[in-house]
């Protein structure tokens, strides 16, 4: 198969989909791959490091668009790159469809199969794919807060940590998941006094066990979300319904009665924000404030610790890209019930049932989509 794998074109988005050990593998495989020049420049890839592991480098975006059967990327495409996908052609990247309806109604129209890292299910209902930047992003959460914390930034001039004689900043996680987790054990290597909030009691009692005396587990509601927010120097939302909008966990009136500069990080802009005051910033200008609460909202957190984060998702998505290549992709949809969920659009159907519910498609089950389209 020939795999195709394009320079991210997203603000300040220096990842890219394959490192060079990755283009190795496949080509082991008996694949092709083609890389667009300068495409892992920013983080040490270089091109050079690239055609040694056997890739054709190419000039273009438009030259990988056009000769590749499966695309490999890390955000989800720009407007200008949905319209050059076409149909018979699969891509493969995070998608987070449910709050973007441009996005979803150009791959509609593109007629491509867009499978979404972040739907690929794993066992035991594990996200594999979206796991390891939620880890990157969840410890990068707690270095923005403490940033946003700087009385320079907005905040109130709180040190997270705290020092011997002065109390710690206060630290609320809503989540306890990968993100929550990893918010939580950044915040409390740096000495903070910190609480999580979840709806899972076995999971309040897996971190409970994990971590003591040093985080407070607590059952998520309505009236704790508020308690505790109103008390917090720094609140990270870290919820997930996958491939679906996030909820709303935090109100406008509610953010106008938190302490005057605390911070709020949410990490799952991505899938629309938890925050009722939530838009989506870059990491050219990362943060703003709504009543003298300072917002951290980058939808691409992980692009700013590049090198790692490519690494990490490699090492996630590459079984996965194997086995697309290995079986064509309509094969190893169908052989791998895990990579059929990532299936949220194809040849003009979304299917991804969260998805249509949030921009209201008519959903159609993805066996039955790849039966259609394959009539």
């Amino acid at each position: 198969m020939l795999i195709g794998v394009p320079k991210e074109i997203k603000n300040h988005e220096y990842r890219i989909g394959l490192t060079p050990a990755g283009v190795t593998e496949l080509v082991d495989h008996g694949h092709a791959v083609m890389v667009e020049a300068g495409g892992g420049a920013a983080i040490g890839f270089d091109d050079a490091q690239y055609r040694n592991a056997g890739a054709e480098l190419v000039a273009t975006a438009d030259e990988v668009f056009d000769r590749a059967e499966l695309i490999v990327k890390v955000k989800e495409p720009q407007p200008e790159e949905c319209r050059r996908l076409k149909r018979g052609q699969a891509l493969f990247t995070y998608l987070h469809l449910a709050p973007d309806p441009q996005q979803t109604r150009l791959l509609v129209d593109s007629g491509a199969t867009c499978i979404a890292y972040e739907t690929v299910t794993g066992p035991h209902q594990g996200l594999p794919l979206l796991a390891p930047m939620s880890e990157v992003a969840g410890r990068m959460a707690v270095q923005a807060g403490c940033h946003g914390l700087e009385k320079a930034q907005g905040g109130n001039g709180t040190l997270l940590g705290g020092v011997p004689g002065v109390e710690p900043a206060r630290v609320l996680v809503i989540g306890g998941g990968v993100v929550g987790t990893n918010a939580a054990r950044m915040a409390i290597g740096l000495g903070a006094d910190v609480t999580i909030l979840d709806r899972n009691v076995e999971r309040l009692k897996e971190l409970d066990e994990r971590y003591g005396g040093r985080l407070k587990t607590v059952y998520s509601t309505r009236d704790a979300i508020e308690r505790f927010a109103v008390d917090a120097d720094l609140v990270i939302g870290a919820v997930l319904i996958p491939g679906a909008a996030a909820p709303k966990l935090i109100s406008r009136e509610l953010v106008s009665r938190m302490k005057p500069g605390a911070v709020l990080v949410d990490v799952a802009i991505d899938q629309g924000g938890c925050f009722e005051t939530s838009r989506p910033t870059t990491h050219d200008a990362p943060t703003y404030i709504v009543d003298d609460v300072v917002h951290y909202c980058v939808a691409n957190m992980p692009g700013a610790v590049a090198r790692t984060a490519t690494q990490a998702l490699t090492n996630a998505t590459l079984p996965y890209v194997a086995q697309l290549a290995n079986k064509g992709v309509v094969e190893a949809l169908l052989g791998n019930e895990h990579l059929l969920h990532g299936l949220n659009v194809h040849a003009g159907m979304v299917t991804f049932d969260a998805v249509a519910e949030a921009l209201g498609y008519e959903y159609v089950a993805p066996r039955e989509a790849l039966g259609k389209a394959s009539t």
